[in-house]
């Protein structure tokens, strides 16, 4: 049976000095969205296109960026990691689908991570976990998962050689070099099963567990798949790319407009832009994002990176930029996105 196409919006969080612009790196790269890996201490990542970030060589504005992996189109939102900009990440969180949370396999969980852990609980946003630099020495991949667990949720994981590509969901030994070694798949089995009590209860009648039904544990907080590898060396990268095709679910989105702001900024010749998600219906040029109000969009930018393609028609689950709007804010809704979801 054919899947279908879905388009979803990610959001990559971590410490600072985790590997986050890194590991989005490699994900572009990993997709073919970029031909060349570039690395924040070389002033040349795709997403710290910034002068002062460039400069301090962190992220210190959200950025978005879209691949396709698969069936499925992301767009992707790449973070402050620095504490000092947390504002930022917030605001991004209000348009997430699903979060990608990094931690160092060399720091473990660090104090923002459970910061960034709370901030995730609140807004409801399912996670992937990806352990990065597991190739630097002394990393200890069992000990990490064990903090984990112990100091964000028992719900994590580790989803090394889990395939979920079949209406049931398969093991096999995964060949990423910071995977579980010999990995039962019946033990993997049980431990997602463990997650949630109706996943077990179905678990134990036929002993398998149905891929759509892990999807839905994933996307109600209850399971969290964890990874393990290197983003600058590139491993453990597309086990977790596949991994986010396959247990991501679409959203369902209405058929009446609907919109949530989540930044405001200006481009390089001043002109002020709405960034926003459409989560319902249609946002059209000369649209207004209102009925009270009389401003009409002038321009739908789609960004990815620095550069933009001019869209006629974003359609749901788009982030874009739109120009021609002066009185909107971050965390304004509009149409059918409510304030609940938020």
């Amino acid at each position: 049976m054919e899947q279908e196409h879905k388009q979803l919006v990610i959001g990559i969080l971590a410490h600072v000095d985790s590997g986050k612009t890194t590991l989005s790196e490699a994900l572009l790269y990993g997709t073919g969205t970029i031909r060349k890996l570039g690395r924040v201490d070389h002033k040349d990542a795709f997403l710290d296109t910034d002068a002062l970030e460039k400069a301090r060589g962190i992220t210190i504005f959200s950025k978005q960026a879209l691949f396709t992996a698969g069936n499925t189109d992301f767009t992707l939102l790449d973070t402050p990691g620095h504490v000092d900009f947390s504002t930022e990440t917030e605001r991004t969180l209000q348009v997430l689908d699903y979060a990608v949370l990094i931690v160092s396999g060399a720091d473990g969980v660090q104090g923002h991570t459970e910061t960034l852990w709370r901030l995730l609980r609140r807004y409801r946003i399912p996670v992937f976990i990806f352990v990065n630099k597991m190739d630097q020495k002394g990393t200890d991949r069992d000990a990490v998962l064990a903090s984990l667990k112990e100091r964000l949720d028992h719900g994590v994981v580790d989803f090394s050689g889990v395939i979920g590509n079949e209406d049931v969901l398969t093991f096999s030994a995964s060949a990423e070099p910071f995977a579980a070694v010999c990995r039962d798949p019946e033990e993997a089995a049980e431990e997602i099963a463990t997650c949630d009590e109706v996943l077990l209860e179905a678990y134990l009648a036929d002993g398998t567990l149905k891929t759509d039904d892990v999807r839905k544990v994933i996307h109600d907080r209850k399971l969290f798949p964890c990874f393990f590898g290197s983003a600058l060396k590139l491993s453990g990268v597309r086990e977790f790319l596949t991994a986010l095709g396959e247990f991501a679910s679409c959203p369902d989105y209405t058929k009446d407009f609907g919109a949530k702001v989540f930044k405001i900024s200006r481009d390089e010749a001043g002109v002020r832009m709405t960034h926003l998600k459409v989560t319902g219906g249609s946002l059209k040029i000369r649209d207004s994002l209102s009925p009270d109000s009389e401003e009409k969009i002038n321009q739908i930018r789609l960004y990815s990176g620095s550069k933009f393609e001019a869209l006629k028609e974003a359609e749901p689950g788009m982030v874009v930029a739109v120009t021609g709007i002066s009185d909107t804010r971050p965390g304004q809704v509009f149409g059918t996105a409510s304030e609940s979801a938020l």
